[in-house]
């Protein structure tokens, strides 16, 4: 296992249509900043070397964000909404200069709640278990719209089923998958080459790669590493003051996590 300091791709591509606002969701504001900043702001304290922000709908305002940033965020452009999958295949060519063995982040940038100790949690066991693939997944109250975590009869990981495909059965699961992963490089590029369109939307989805990796025979690790807290969605503008709310008192002000 390579000793290379972790690279991110945060997405950050989205519009964010419930949001009732032409601003991209990832700029609206968190703790006083554009809420892709407090997910920055975390990978950078958990060692990645560089990040690279997917972007896409009105991507001078997201650039505009990050602009404090500089050199530190690299930038790729997701010109049409394909899906998370295409998303990260969009960004792979600012990682071409990567060592294989580099470990990727791969995380969302409408989730402002993300915690460094999470991510350290993720790439230990990562690092530990030479893992192709690492997942980090929540157990939540509530479920609904989220992907379910599906295990075999020993507990080991099986696939990620979205809830419009999944059985009545599925649908009852509470573990969830906040999308925090943690690949290889070299076996993100595979993943993704396997990757095929969903047959009810025609996008190329993330959640695809881990199945993937682990029908070649690789290793995939899950661990039950984000509190239900980090994994609010923020899909409207009230979900938007709950997790400012939280944001803010975690940090006494519009300070860092």
């Amino acid at each position: 296992m390579s000793s290379a300091q972790p690279i991110a791709i945060i997405l950050a591509a989205g519009k964010g249509t419930r949001m009732k606002s032409d601003l991209p969701k990832v700029c609206h504001p968190i703790g006083g900043r554009p809420m892709v900043c407090a997910v920055v702001d975390t990978c950078l304290a958990a060692g990645c070397a560089s990040t690279v922000a997917v972007v896409g709908y009105k991507q001078e305002l997201v650039r505009e964000a990050l602009s404090e940033y500089g050199d530190k965020v690299d930038y790729a452009i997701q010109d049409e909404q394909n899906g998370t999958g295409h998303a990260v295949k969009c960004a792979l060519p600012n990682l071409s200069g990567a060592d294989d063995d580099t470990p990727v982040f791969i995380l969302c940038g409408d989730g402002p709640l993300i915690r460094t100790d999470t991510l350290g949690a993720i790439l230990d066991l990562h690092t530990k278990a030479n893992a192709s693939a690492t997942l980090a997944t929540a157990v939540v109250d509530d479920p609904t719209g989220y992907g379910r975590i599906v295990r075999d009869a020993s507990g080991r990981f099986l696939r990620i089923v979205e809830q419009k495909n999944a059985s009545d059965e599925e649908r009852a699961i509470r573990e969830i998958n906040p999308s925090y992963y943690c690949i290889r490089l070299a076996d993100l590029r595979e993943g993704l080459s396997r990757v095929t369109p969903n047959e009810a939307t025609g996008e190329e989805y993330i959640t695809d790669v881990p199945e993937i990796l682990l029908g070649l025979g690789r290793t995939v690790e899950v661990i039950d590493a984000v509190p239900a807290e980090d994994v609010l969605s923020i899909n409207t503008p009230e979900q938007l003051a709950d997790v400012d709310s939280i944001f803010r008192s975690r940090t006494g002000s519009a300070g860092r996590v």
